[in-house]
């Protein structure tokens, strides 16, 4: 399991640091994410403020994408489908995820997990 972390950053006050787009919530990843359905590849991106960019090849109906979505970052975090809960934008392009006890870390979130200590 990826090794929890609290945060030195300056937070918004409800727990996230206002210049990331991760944090830790005990041994929970949470990720604030920018999501791009329809896209050529399921890709986790750079990035973008407080959000992190990630495209899926799933169209925007009924919340197929977000769900895909939610398989794909399963894979990447090497972690249940059920360990994923979907906190809010199920239908938007903006979401909340936490991510329980992640076995593994995309670069992009060690590089931002790091940068916080």
């Amino acid at each position: 399991m990826a090794k929890a972390k609290k945060s030195k950053v300056k937070e918004s006050g409800k727990g996230m640091p206002i210049d990331a787009f991760c944090a830790w919530d005990g041994d929970i990843l949470v990720l604030n994410i920018l999501g791009t359905p329809s896209a050529k590849q399921d890709v986790i991106g750079k990035p973008k403020g407080n959000q992190l960019k990630i495209s899926v090849t799933a169209a925007p109906e009924n919340g197929k994408a977000t769900d895909h979505m939610v398989r794909f970052l399963a894979k990447q975090f090497r972690v249940a489908v059920n360990d994923i809960e979907v906190v809010f934008g199920r239908f938007n392009i903006n979401k909340q995820l936490r991510i329980k006890a992640p076995k593994q870390l995309p670069t992009v979130i060690s590089k931002q997990l790091a940068a916080e200590d």
